[in-house]
């Protein structure tokens, strides 16, 4: 038993630093976005415009709901295109 009790405890401390890691992970994916979703393509050098494009990508790949955290992590909102038909 104290086996698996130090296996328990082993593992819930890699849990705890995943999740922390990952709070982390999201807050950098979050405030990428707001910078992103905050350029004026037109004023930016092309080395620029092409990192940021990167970035872009990237952050588009996300899972929307990953994609929500990481916005809810630095308390940035989605602005949702209405379209009027």
């Amino acid at each position: 038993m104290p086996e698996r009790d130090a296996e328990i405890r082993l593992l819930r401390q890699e849990l705890e630093m995943l999740m922390g890691e990952r709070r982390q992970l999201l807050q950098v994916a979050g405030a990428a976005a707001v910078l992103i979703a905050g350029l004026d393509s037109k004023r930016l050098p092309v080395k620029a415009i092409e990192a940021a494009d990167m970035v872009a990508t990237t952050i588009n790949g996300l899972a929307e709901e990953t994609l929500k955290d990481a916005l809810e992590s630095v308390n940035a909102e989605i602005e949702e295109a209405e379209v009027q038909r």
